[in-house]
């Protein structure tokens, strides 16, 4: 994989006119942050060499490479799951290869279904944990190129930028909840009962992404910032049926206050 990663870095290299010092993972309904971003240049995923190609609505597929509060950026502009039928290795391959590109963060977005009882749909939550129930990326040969066969996860969400975003959504009068996400595979909504169970087992929202990135970030020693948008609640009683479309429209309202405080947030990076 080494060498796919490599000639996937090399091929992009000679496309592109700046050197992006920050990753940027865009998630379901969240892509308003590309009209804040000077763009340079665009790639579309199926002209990159071995990139997997988004399949699911509301995912564009395209690198953006640019400028966002000045400072230089690429952006994934569609992301992939477990669920569409991606290895947990090729669902974190951009990761590998934006590193491979110089970037030095990453910042993650999502949308995500709220199970602590104190969630509202539309709220914002940035992580400070997680919990994996998708198979881990690192599963396999090691190549130790890539990082330490057991790496760290005590802090997978660097805390100095999880305090940089509270302060500002303080000054900005924006509500921001803060917790553990849980990674599954999907595609399936979660049933009353996987709603429960994931409250007990320490969740505050569930998704179906985020973390195979975030592990494979950590292996490399990126920092990682992640922030989602709890588009529906699994708590008892506020229960009701969502389908995709639904959590799109939700994100979508919710994008301004996100935008404001990853454009802010990029100033101190």
């Amino acid at each position: 994989m080494l060498k796919q990663i490599e000639g996937t870095a090399n091929f992009i290299k000679d496309r592109i006119t700046l050197n992006p010092e920050t990753g940027i993972i865009l998630g379901t309904g969240l892509g308003g942050l590309v009209d804040e971003i000077e763009i340079n240049e665009t790639l579309a995923y199926d002209d990159i060499p071995d990139f997997p190609v988004s399949t699911v609505e509301g995912h564009h597929g395209r690198l953006i490479f640019g400028t966002l509060s000045g400072k230089p950026i690429v952006a994934m502009q569609g992301r992939f799951h477990y669920y569409e039928g991606y290895s947990a290795e090729k669902i974190t391959f951009p990761v590998r290869v934006m590193k491979k590109l110089g970037i030095k963060h990453l910042f993650v977005s999502n949308a995500s279904g709220g199970v602590n009882p104190e969630f509202e749909i539309g709220d914002l939550m940035v992580l400070n944990d997680h919990i994996n129930l998708i198979p881990n990326p690192l599963i396999g040969k090691h190549n130790p190129a890539f990082g330490e066969r057991f790496p760290d996860m005590s802090q997978a969400y660097d805390p100095t930028m999880i305090n940089a975003v509270k302060e500002i959504a303080q000054n900005h009068s924006i509500k921001l909840q803060e917790g553990v996400y849980t990674a599954v595979t999907g595609p399936t909504f979660e049933t009353p009962s996987e709603y429960k169970y994931f409250r007990i087992i320490g969740s505050d929202a569930v998704g179906m992404s985020t973390v195979p990135e975030v592990i494979v970030a950590r292996q490399m020693g990126i920092p990682c910032f992640a922030i989602s948008i709890i588009t529906d609640l699994g708590v008892p009683g506020k229960i009701e049926e969502v389908s995709h479309e639904e959590v799109q429209k939700v994100a979508a309202k919710a994008e301004k206050k996100m935008t404001l405080l990853i454009k802010e947030m990029m100033k101190s990076v």
